[in-house]
């Protein structure tokens, strides 16, 4: 008879994970809940259960911290930060998927999690379990035996780690498991504030380890120490073994196992699947039915007026996860949906091929007032994909699907056949992401005239925290979860077909359902913009800019590659100077590039900031830029380390690969605009990003030298708004004093500092004038006294002095801030100028951290928004001119603030005041907006 197996879940330990996992990209379901730390630690439960099939399984939580730690110790985690609110809420919603799913909870009043579960795992494994303790935390490894391991899930593309005794003496390099528990002894734990022996860090706790076996035996032998680590080892013998004592996980919890109520069982699906509902959990959903119960299959009675969908599960006494048999599903590869589908929704999707069905089809096409309508290609690169087909819908249920020849000329002549559907100013065009099918039609010569509705967009200002894609709307709007395009052509790879390689019957009904899907989330926006008050600006902004952003992206700029291979080649010297330099400070070379062992070298080795080292939650020294930054300040050898990554960094995300992105046919380089991207209104470009491009470094200023006019006969022209996003807060705010400085054309910043340190304006100094720059652009931020001093020369009072100095300067800033932060605490968002909402759902959290983010958010969005709102204004009203007046220049580029123009030599004297013009009065504010103009033969020398 085969061992039974018992899974103990860390439950604290995967919520963090998971919830950190997604930190740069947050889960946001469409009521604004953050869903991220359920979503991972969920995932990490379902991973388990389908790539085990586990026996028995329980799940252990926190509650109370440990009672017996902090009567040994009072500082016991005390330096841990405040719990994210997205966990605090995570937890109850976790526990009743749990109770749903009938997965037993591990909980004690004053036991933490490791003790719960190392309890369990010693009684288990005593009645012949294997228990696998599913964790991340290294600390579990003192635990492991001959039937105990530790469960590593996977993570960032790894697969899953088990550790037994074998892997935990070759991780830390020990003889036996126990000594995990001195090993964590000695270096002690930042994250729990376990104070370990001074100066003792990874490499030195394993080198004692071997020496001397045990935290006690080192502590007996100190006479054969030297220098500085025996005088601090001797003076903290205590310390050392009170470290050990909370390093070591309790086996003796208050808990017994008994094998009945840890075993698996069938989840109770009607409550998991409502909680599902309630999270918005699509594809976790169809996982869970897939996992327990493959019999489930009718679907076809589903209410459409945004209700959960209805199912009929077939119940089974036999729980089949076990079985080793696949289900007629499974080996279909078929998933039961948890939403309507094209197999499970009635729906009319018909092919027109021949010429009398086009001809129909256009006859209906142009008889419409609205259509939706798709492009299939070849490929996502929209300048050099070839049209597959096309699709239209305009009423719910119904689409037609027209395949487009391969042979290029045939194609052009059916593309041109539409014409009078393109040409119609009376039909509006409905598309989701309507800016890439823009591109790809004006490959075949086609503008898209009248009115546009494009469903990603509309969402965008609907609800710009969430995602956008056609998938999410779908599922999320209608129940509804369209085909996916890799059971069409494969998953990304070498062997990933071509839409022309799929059967006509299988990218009819794709296509169709794309048109069809798209117009019915049209018909649920609509009436959403009107309830969000963002039509307006839905209609007048960012829907004509759509366009605008198609025509720049296929223009493209032209880029010198040569001279940034020659710039590569200078940065290959200076990186070799910096290491070698960096090699012969630290007396070794190492590997820069490891975090782990630059740590050593700066904090075990050299003693860099000693007493202020910071561990990550892995037990590695911290050595990311925030840290090494500080620590710059007074060590050289560091600053070094600091501008070796920077030229590193510089090189391969910009020197050598920007010349890889340079488009084979037009020679330019093609940036993507990302509409729908930012909360705040900002666009963001990828493949290349040109926002990010640094400017502040000599160095990174170079790159621009790269983006150069098209020829000898054009000129780079740059356009970049001055200040304006001080003008906007002063406008805003209704601060007299700094509209006066504006309207009187003063330098603010000179002004600034003429106010605030009460000088005369002709003898301002310059690092007055820096320091009053400074909090100028910080105010936006909420900048604190510590923050400016980290940023300029002043202590923390002479800070703090400035900030109390600036708000008596300019009193209306002050009362802005806070009816901002008043306005956003009633009403849950902000706005900008044209009524951009920012959501902000922490405004009013528990956790002063997550509050404090959410209240400078509440103030500098609607200033960032107001200036992206501003400069897009301007390029749909340059853009306008450029094309009715036909100039030979285009407009190029847009970063932050600025736009960039290729102008043709002859139109070099007319195009500057017309683009001012038109920059300087997209908006009328309180205060006039001013635009600086730069002309040269590249980027660098026009901006």
């Amino acid at each position: 008879m085969s061992q039974k197996r018992l899974f103990l879940l860390d439950a604290y330990a995967l919520i963090f994970r998971g919830y950190y996992a997604l930190i740069k990209n947050p889960r946001i379901n469409s009521k604004g809940m953050d869903t991220s730390a359920i979503l991972g630690f969920m995932n990490s439960l379902i991973d388990v259960i389908k790539r085990e099939k586990p026996d028995h399984l329980a799940v252990a939580f926190d509650k109370g911290g440990s009672h017996v730690r902090t009567e040994m110790f009072t500082a016991y985690k005390a330096n841990r930060d405040e719990t994210p609110e997205a966990i605090r809420i995570a937890i109850p919603y976790i526990q009743q998927l749990l109770k749903a799913m009938h997965i037993p909870i591990l909980e004690l009043e004053g036991c933490e999690a490791d003790d719960l579960i190392g309890t369990i795992a010693k009684q288990a494994a005593n009645q012949n379990y294997q228990v696998f303790m599913v964790t991340p935390d290294k600390d579990f490894a003192q635990l492991v035996s001959e039937n105990i391991f530790m469960y590593k899930p996977a993570r960032l593309g790894n697969g899953i780690e088990i550790w037994g005794i074998p892997e935990v003496l070759d991780r830390f390099e020990i003889e036996r498991p126990e000594q995990v528990i001195d090993f964590l002894g000695m270096m002690g734990d930042a994250v729990d504030n376990i104070p370990g022996l001074p100066g003792v860090g990874e490499v030195t706790a394993k080198k004692f380890l071997k020496e001397f076996g045990s935290m006690e035996n080192l502590l007996e032998n100190t006479d054969k120490l030297k220098g500085k680590m025996k005088e601090n080892i001797e003076a903290n013998k205590a310390l050392g073994l009170l470290s050990k004592q909370l390093a070591t996980i309790l086996c003796d919890c208050d808990v017994t196992f008994n094998e009945d109520d840890y075993e698996l069982s069938k989840p109770d699906a009607d409550k998991v699947e409502e909680i599902f509902r309630e999270l918005e959990f699509r594809r976790l959903a169809e996982q869970f039915n897939s996992l327990f119960f493959s019999d489930q299959k009718n679907y076809s009675n589903i209410e459409t007026q945004g209700l959960p969908p209805t199912k009929t599960i077939v119940k089974t006494d036999q729980f089949d996860l076990f079985s080793t048999q696949e289900s007629a599903d499974d080996a279909s590869g078929q998933i039961n949906s948890y939403y309507k589908t094209l197999e499970n929704t009635d729906h009319h999707y018909q092919l027109a091929e021949t010429d009398m069905a086009i001809k129909f089809l256009i006859q209906n096409l142009l008889k419409q007032t609205a259509v939706s309508f798709d492009t299939e290609t070849t490929g996502i690169d929209a300048l050099n994909a070839e049209l597959v087909g096309l699709s239209f819908a305009w009423e719910k249920g119904k689409g037609f699907y027209v395949p487009v020849p391969e042979n290029r000329e045939a194609a052009q002549a059916l593309v041109d056949k539409f014409a009078p559907f393109w040409d119609s100013e009376s039909i509006e065009k409905i598309g989701q992401n309507l800016k890439y099918d823009l591109k790809v039609l004006s490959n075949y010569g086609v503008t898209v005239k009248g009115k546009l509705f494009d469903t990603m967009i509309a969402h965008y200002l609907i609800n710009p925290d969430m995602r956008h894609n056609m998938d999410v709307l779908s599922e999320t709007y209608l129940q509804y979860s369209p085909k996916s395009i890799e059971e069409l052509i494969g998953k990304k790879g070498k062997n990933q077909k071509s839409m022309r390689d799929v059967a006509l019957e299988d990218i009819k009904e794709y296509a169709a359902e794309d048109a069809d899907v798209t117009f019915q989330l049209k018909e649920h926006f609509a009436p959403v913009l009107d309830k969000t008050e963002t039509r307006k600006l839905f209609e007048e902004l960012e829907i004509p800019l759509v366009p605008v952003l198609a025509a720049m992206e296929t223009e493209g700029v032209r880029l010198d590659t040569d001279f940034l291979k020659a710039m590569s080649v200078e940065m290959d010297n200076d990186i070799k100077i910096f290491e070698n330099r960096i090699y012969e400070t630290a007396g070794e070379k190492f590997n820069l590039a490891s975090p782990k062992q630059l740590g050593e070298v700066l904090f075990d080795k050299m003693k860099i900031g000693e007493g202020k080292q910071k561990k990550t939650k892995t037990g590695q020294y911290a050595t990311g830029e925030e840290v090494l930054s500080y620590l710059a300040l007074s060590s050289p050898f560091v600053q070094d380390i600091l501008d070796w990554r920077q030229l590193v960094k510089l090189q391969s995300t910009y020197v050598t690969a920007l010349p890889t992105q340079v488009c084979q046919r037009t020679g330019r380089v093609h940036t993507d605009y990302m509409q729908a991207v930012a909360a705040t209104g900002r666009l963001s470009s990828n493949n290349p990003n040109l926002q990010n491009i640094p400017i502040r470094t000599e160095r990174g200023r170079q790159i621009r030298k790269a983006f150069v006019p098209r020829d000898e006969n054009y000129t780079l022209v740059s356009a970049d708004y001055s200040q304006i996003e001080l003008r906007i807060i002063a406008a805003l705010s209704g601060e007299e004093n700094m509209i006066r400085s504006f309207q009187n054309g003063e330098d603010i910043h000179a002004a600034t500092a003429s106010k605030v340190f009460n000088v005369v304006l002709d003898e301002v100094t310059r690092e007055q004038r820096s320091h009053a720059k400074t909090v100028n652009f910080g105010i936006i931020y909420g900048v604190s006294a510590f923050g400016l001093s980290n940023q300029t020369s002043l202590t923390r009072s002479e800070s703090k002095d400035l900030i109390d100095a600036y708000y008596q300067t300019y009193p209306r800033l002050r009362n802005f801030i806070s009816e901002q932060i008043e306005i956003a605490r009633e009403q849950g968002f902000v706005q900008t100028i044209l009524g951009r909402r920012r959501y902000l759902k922490d405004i009013n959290s528990a956790n002063a951290i997550v509050r404090g983010a959410a209240e400078r958010n509440a103030v500098n969005a609607p200033i960032q928004g107001s200036a992206a709102d501003i400069i897009k204004i301007a390029m749909i009203n340059i853009h306008k001119k450029l094309v009715s007046e036909n100039w030979k220049s285009k407009m190029l580029l847009q970063v932050h603030d600025e736009l960039v123009f290729d102008v043709h030599n002859s139109e070099l004297e007319k195009i500057q005041p017309m683009i001012k013009y038109e920059m300087e009065n997209a908006y009328k504010l309180d205060v006039p907006l001013e635009v600086d103009l730069g002309m040269g033969q590249n980027w660098l020398e026009a901006h």
